[in-house]
C-alpha cells in the first residue's frame, strides 16, 4: 500500500496535548481536520488522507486513543465535541483559516454534533460511513448489548486481565474480518494488519468503555435537521454497521447534500475505496469554496 508521508505535529490545548499527523498540501487551500472512528487512531485514515493532495490534512488521535491521553472531563459526547471545537479553533488560529471537518464512523457522530451546535461557524461538512442506525435499537441491539458488556467487563477486571481481554488478538481479528468486504487478498491482509497493530492502542480501559457507550448511544440522525450547511456523505452499500437504507433516509432529510454511494464496499471506505473517496472530497471542496 502506498502511504503518503506525514509528520507528527502535536497540538496543545491548555494542559492537554493532542497527538496529530499532518499530511502536507497547498497551504493556500483550507485544510481538512479528519476524525477517525471508534477504537482506531490516525493510522486508519492514512490511505485516504494520503490520497488528498490539494490541501493539508490534519488527523489527530482522539483523546484516549493512539498517543493522545484521555480527557479529564471523560469520554462523553459533549467532552469529545468540546475537545474538537477547541482543536479546530487552535488549528484555525495557527493557519488563519478554520479547517473543514471530516468524520468517519464514530468520527461522523462527533463532527455532525459539533456542526449542529456551531452552525454559524461551520461552512461545510464531510461524513464518511456515517452512523445512521441506533445501535441500541433494531436487530443489532442484542449484539450491541453483548459488546457493551464486553467493554464494561474489560474495564472492571484487574489491569492485566482486562487489557488482555480487550486486546485479545482473536477478538480483534474477528472484528476486522466482520468489517472487511474486499476480496483483494493483499488489501485484506493490510486491513487485518492495521487492526492487529492499532486497534489496541487505547490509553486506558475505562475511557475505552465510556467511549464505546457514547458511540452506540448517538447517531448523526439526531441532528439531521440542524445540518443545514453543504454536506458531503460517502457511504458503502454493503455497510453492516451503518446500513445503507437508513443512510439514504438520513440524506433525504438534509437540505444541501451531495451523496456518493459506493457499490460493493462496507464500513471500511477509508481502506477499501480510499482514492475514490479522496477524489470525491477534493471535488466537493473545490466546488464549495
Amino acid at each position: 500500500m502506498r502511504i503518503r508521508e506525514s509528520q507528527r505535529t502535536d497540538i496543545r490545548l491548555g494542559s492537554h496535548s493532542t497527538a496529530a499527523w499532518l499530511y502536507p498540501g497547498d497551504p493556500q487551500q483550507r485544510p481538512l481536520l479528519m476524525v477517525h472512528g471508534f477504537r482506531g487512531d490516525h493510522h486508519g485514515m492514512d490511505l485516504i488522507a494520503g490520497s488528498i493532495t490539494d490541501r493539508e490534512v490534519i488527523v489527530p488521535d482522539l483523546p484516549g486513543f493512539g498517543l493522545t491521553d484521555p480527557l479529564d472531563s471523560g469520554s462523553s459526547l459533549s467532552a469529545f465535541v468540546d475537545h474538537l471545537v477547541a482543536l479546530r479553533a487552535e488549528i484555525g488560529r495557527q493557519r488563519g483559516v478554520t479547517p473543514i471537518l471530516v468524520g468517519h464512523s464514530f468520527g461522523s457522530i462527533l463532527v455532525s454534533h459539533l456542526a449542529a451546535s456551531h452552525r454559524d461557524t461551520i461552512d461545510e461538512l464531510v461524513l464518511i460511513n456515517p452512523i445512521t442506525s441506533p445501535a441500541l435499537e433494531g436487530p443489532a441491539r442484542f449484539l450491541t448489548a453483548v459488546t457493551r458488556a464486553y467493554y464494561a467487563l474489560g474495564a472492571r477486571l484487574p489491569e492485566r486481565a482486562g487489557r488482555s481481554l480487550l486486546s485479545n488478538p482473536v477478538i480483534v481479528r474477528a472484528m476486522s474480518v466482520a468489517m472487511a468486504t474486499t476480496r483483494d487478498p493483499g488489501l485484506r491482509r493490510y486491513i487485518h494488519d492495521q487492526h492487529d497493530k492499532h486497534f489496541s492502542s487505547f490509553a486506558d480501559r475505562q475511557p475505552l468503555s465510556e467511549a464505546f457507550a457514547t458511540s452506540v448511544a448517538h447517531t448523526v440522525t439526531e441532528v439531521a435537521d440542524r445540518l443545514t450547511m453543504p454536506t458531503l456523505v460517502i457511504a458503502g452499500d454493503q455497510d453492516a454497521i451503518a446500513p445503507i437504507e437508513p443512510t439514504r433516509a438520513f440524506v433525504a432529510e438534509l437540505t444541501d447534500v451531495e451523496f456518493v454511494e459506493l457499490g460493493g464496499v462496507g464500513h471500511l471506505v477509508h481502506y477499501e475505496r480510499s482514492e475514490e473517496a479522496a477524489s470525491v472530497i477534493m471535488d466537493f471542496c473545490h466546488r464549495r469554496l
